[in-house]
């Protein structure tokens, strides 16, 4: 029996740190300025080049020697670390919020309320101009 260890195959590890963060291949083909076949191909490579690896790591947000020693069994182990299920009803360990849910919805309220007072008044101005034309025909 050989102690030697598989080699980790990258394309498969991108297309698993890519799925985990939610990112759709074409965002990413978009990101690194190649085509979403492009990302395919890539996905399905074992190896990845150097300078390919470093764009498409930038792009996900993380060091390329993370896509490199990618495992989804420490993914799996964090995972099940994290959860206490006979202990805790099946709910993750505790998380406290560092703001106010209320006052984000009041921020996003505020801005949706300005933006939607910005096009009205674009409207209105467009109507003004376009009344103004017309009367000077």
């Amino acid at each position: 029996m050989s102690t030697e260890t598989k080699p980790r195959h990258i394309g498969r590890n991108i297309s698993r740190i890519r799925e985990l963060k939610g990112m759709k291949q074409e965002a990413l083909a978009i990101a690194i300025g190649i085509s979403q076949q492009s990302i395919s191909n890539i996905e399905g490579s074992e190896s990845v080049d150097d300078e390919k690896l470093k764009a498409i790591a930038e792009a996900l947000g993380i060091p390329a020697e993370v896509i490199k020693n990618f495992s989804e069994e420490a993914v799996f182990n964090i995972i099940e670390n994290t959860f206490d299920i006979e202990n805790n009803n099946g709910s993750a360990i505790s998380y406290g919020c560092t703001f106010n849910p209320l006052d984000k919805l009041l921020e996003a309220f505020d801005k949706n309320e300005k933006l939607y007072e910005r096009l009205v008044q674009a409207e209105k101005e467009k109507v003004a101009f376009l009344e103004k034309l017309l009367s000077e025909k």
